[in-house]
């Protein structure tokens, strides 16, 4: 690509995508529990607010990590326990489980984070040196998607946007741009126009295995654009959106009534007409003579001491925290911990705290559902092969009865195949390990009875020598 084409591409694309920046990097900051209520202005002694009231001297700003809880939630509901996937091959099943590696458990639960405070997840995947499959998940807020304007939404190219630092330390913006042919990368520097962009020599030979045609422009053979994309629900919103304002509501009330409770501990008293020269006198007066001096007016006078104090509408404020609680759990679908009224109750019927998290999960596992399987044909293709159907089998990790289902599978025999049950056991987690080990185990039962079989004949043979 020439290099004034790829500055107006850049640009043209890169419109826009400020937004969505500022939208995912909110969500993460609230994940991280870096709440709204800790950049919030610090009260100055000459504020007005202060001046007409100088109890408030204290500025407590104390977030609640209520959004990570419901974003740790739905991942530990669904990902604790990866999907697992059926390419119809027993071959090809091993190649898919040996390519998605140890890490698969905790990249599917990276995405599903992502996800949920961008509103979209991305991964990407390529090929390594050792012509080995490789995949990782990409930061959404550097991703910025070309589609396609048919109703089937296909994704054309990509723009990923990030900064790197060379050998001299000096920072530079990186766009690459992928295709489903090549990759080309240019860069600028960070406090330099799109006029000052050139091309990025990041492709070598040694990291491209011989796909390099220029310094700055990678050949692949993927036949598509190495980038998935995984959206939160079936409008690609963030969890943050639902209940932003009721944690935002929560840390500045809870956070008003620390204050309160930390300014009402000191006593500020008002002298009226004090007859002493200054505040040390009156110290000294009143803890020695128990008593101070004033100047009176007469009748009708208001000289003398009093005090500040501070109402606490403290019924007020548990009532407004308890149903703001109650709403951010029932707004962002998830499960408060503290809710009573569960301790008679069978495992069974606490399945029913999961109906809202369940359906925030069905929606992500309707998108991921296409992700995943988008990921696991990539791997086929690798290795020559177009599969099919891929099933795949989704696990929620949550108060269950084992015990029932354990039943179900059993009274399940002979109606439904041997590695339906397997997949739906309890106790079961990869249901091809499982298969292989119960064939391992009616091998060895099969030699034992053999071998007892055998010595059984022989001493049959043995005791007829002796008849005869």
């Amino acid at each position: 690509m020439e290099i004034e084409a790829a500055k107006k591409l850049i640009d043209k694309y890169i419109q826009g995508h400020a937004d969505f920046m500022a939208r995912a990097a909110e969500g993460e900051r609230y994940y991280r529990v870096q709440n709204d209520i800790i950049f919030r202005k610090p009260k100055h002694k000459d504020d007005t607010r202060q001046a007409e009231n100088p109890l408030r001297n204290a500025d407590n700003k104390i977030p609640f990590s209520f959004y990570q809880l419901l974003v740790n939630q739905k991942a530990g509901y669904m990902f604790t326990a990866p999907p697992l996937f059926d390419t119809g091959s027993e071959a090809l099943n091993k190649a898919v489980a040996e390519a998605l590696g140890d890490r698969y458990a905790q990249k599917v639960k990276e995405l599903c984070i992502n996800a949920s405070n961008a509103g979209v997840a991305w991964l990407h995947y390529w090929i390594d040196e050792q012509k080995g499959f490789c995949y990782g998940v990409v930061p959404s807020f550097q991703i910025v998607p070309v589609w396609s304007r048919k109703l089937d939404k296909k994704l054309l190219a990509v723009l990923r946007v990030y900064k790197d630092f060379d050998e001299n330390g000096d920072e530079w913006d990186i766009y690459e741009y992928w295709t489903d042919t090549a990759c080309e990368a240019f860069r600028k520097r960070g406090a330099d126009s799109f006029d000052d962009l050139t091309y990025c020599p990041m492709f070598t030979d040694f990291y491209t295995a011989g796909l390099t045609d220029a310094e700055n422009r990678m050949i692949h053979n993927f036949g598509r654009v190495p980038f998935i994309p995984f959206f939160n629900n079936n409008i690609a919103t963030r969890d943050l959106d639902a209940v932003k304002g009721l944690i935002d509501t929560y840390d500045k009330t809870f956070s008003g009534f620390v204050d309160d409770l930390e300014d009402i501990q000191e006593v500020i008293l008002v002298l009226t007409n004090y007859g002493g020269q200054d505040m040390k006198q009156f110290l000294s007066d009143l803890k020695y003579y128990k008593s101070i001096q004033v100047d009176s007016a007469g009748d009708g006078d208001k000289s003398g001491v009093s005090t500040l104090n501070i109402d606490i509408p403290v019924e007020a404020r548990d009532k407004l925290l308890e149903l703001t609680r109650k709403a951010i759990f029932d707004t962002g679908q998830g499960i408060d911990p503290q809710q009573q009224g569960l301790d008679s109750t069978s495992g069974e019927a606490m399945k029913f705290l999961y109906a809202l998290l369940e359906i925030k999960a069905g929606l992500m596992e309707t998108e991921f559902k296409i992700g995943l399987a988008e990921l696991v044909r990539a791997i086929c293709r690798v290795h020559g092969q177009e599969p099919g159907q891929i099933v795949q089998t989704w696990t929620r990790t949550s108060i269950r009865n084992d015990a029932e289902l354990a039943s179900m599978c059993s009274d399940s025999v002979g109606v439904i195949s041997k590695k339906t049950i397997i997949k739906n056991h309890p106790f079961v987690e990869d249901a091809e390990k499982e298969l292989e080990q119960i064939e391992k185990e009616r091998q060895a039962e099969m030699e034992a009875a053999n071998i007892y079989g055998n010595d059984l004949l022989d001493d049959d043979k043995k005791g007829g020598d002796e008849d005869v």
